[in-house]
């Protein structure tokens, strides 16, 4: 007998159960890791708009910095004053 005669057996139930469980475990798989990706995704572009943020305010701060400010006086505490 050959290689080529001969016929593939007749899956049993428990083959092809064994089988859908496979196949919905490597979709699930599949499908967590597209969610981890877009959560990764997403984290990087909030990393990006915040770093921009601070870079805009570090630098406002700087040329805040170089210039001379004036103090600004401080008001006049007011006294209240009880009349008797």
């Amino acid at each position: 007998m050959t290689m080529a005669t001969r016929t593939p057996p007749v899956p049993t139930p428990e083959s092809l159960a064994r089988a859908e469980r496979l196949r919905l475990a490597a979709e699930e798989g599949a499908r967590a890791m597209a969610d981890v990706e877009r959560e990764a995704i997403a984290v990087r572009q909030n990393m990006e708009r915040l770093r921009a943020l601070r870079e805009a305010r570090d630098a406002g701060a700087a040329t805040e910095a170089e210039t001379p400010t004036t103090a600004k006086p401080k008001p006049a505490r007011r006294v209240k004053r009880i009349v008797r």
